[in-house]
């Protein structure tokens, strides 16, 4: 049987580190593209020689032009412009457009019955690039944020409350920026509210750590984080080809759920084969409520940004 094929435009940090959590996985094969010569084939290879020491099979190619990419089921963009410290997501929105323009445009061609799965920044308005590009429906291109944020959130949730962040159910919606809305009403450790096992100033605390949460790995290491990027990614794909039903934070289009209309933004979303299968609506308290109203303005401005796509 023949195995099945994600491609990863962009063979930087967050594409190679998508592309080998994917490689691991074990059931499809990858295609990593970037128009760096050699940049790709030797992640791939590196990668592929991994598989004899974790034990997959090596299906990981490297390529400069999209022919390889032909017939993939889901399409993941992580190209473009990283951020750089003191540069805002709104600095980022003109250079990366081109890219994520032009990426899509030859990665659809050849794929046209794929998934999107945007992760190039600034996010939100790069869905709207990468959907006015493809022309595809919106259940078919959608970005990766809120598994991240979330991601953030649950890991300082987990230290705070010395408990296994397995046991962490948390969902942050909103633009993916400095205006995120982590949904404290519906956090739970174990089940329990986390409102009954942490103070509010240690929650607010947490929350403000979540949404400088980029910011402040950039501030460490000079570029953007990589290793939960690229994973939170890798978990989208999966729910897709591997059709799980998977409720998780997606940056999708609303068109009037939340009260936001024609804006792609966070929330969550019910994942499976065909792509965003259901956008769940949460029950919001009021101030989480404005919160995100006041996150979907946010976005607004920056996609307003935008050339054609907006």
């Amino acid at each position: 049987m023949k195995r099945r094929k994600v491609t990863v435009v962009g063979a930087g940090n967050v594409g190679a580190t998508c592309a080998q959590v994917l490689a691991t996985r074990d059931y499809a094969d990858v295609v990593l593209v970037d128009i760096i010569e050699n940049l790709p084939q030797g992640k791939a290879l590196d990668v592929n020689q991994m598989g004899a020491v974790l034990g997959y099979e090596p299906t990981v190619v490297g390529s400069n032009g999209y022919e390889e990419s032909a017939g993939s089921d889901v399409v993941v963009v992580t190209a473009g412009k990283p951020r750089s410290p003191g540069m805002s997501r709104d600095d980022l929105v003109t250079t990366n457009e081109k890219i994520v323009g032009s990426v899509v445009e030859q990665a659809v061609a050849q794929s046209p019955d794929a998934i999107l799965i945007v992760v190039s920044n600034p996010l939100d308005a790069m869905c709207h690039v990468a959907k006015h590009v493809s022309g595809w429906p919106k259940e078919r291109v959608f970005g990766m944020a809120g598994i991240l944020d979330t991601a953030r959130f649950s890991t300082f949730i987990a230290w705070e409350t010395s408990s296994s962040v397995k046991d962490v159910t948390a969902m942050v919606l909103g633009g993916h920026g400095d205006q995120m809305v982590p949904a404290v009403s519906a956090t739970t450790v174990g089940g329990i509210p986390l409102r009954q096992l942490v103070s509010e100033e240690r929650i607010a605390a947490m929350v403000e750590r979540t949404a400088k949460g980029g910011g402040e790995i950039v501030e460490l290491l000079g570029t953007s984080a990589w290793y939960a990027p690229g994973a939170a990614a890798a978990q989208m794909v999966d729910a897709v080809m591997l059709d799980e039903h998977r409720v998780l934070p997606c940056t999708a289009y609303l068109e009037g759920e939340y009260g936001i209309d024609g804006l792609y933004i966070g929330v969550p979303v019910k994942l499976g084969a065909d792509g965003i299968e259901e956008i769940v609506e949460l029950e919001l308290s009021d101030d989480e409520r404005q919160a995100l109203e006041a996150s979907a303005e946010a976005v607004r401005d920056v996609v307003g940004v935008l050339g054609s796509a907006a």
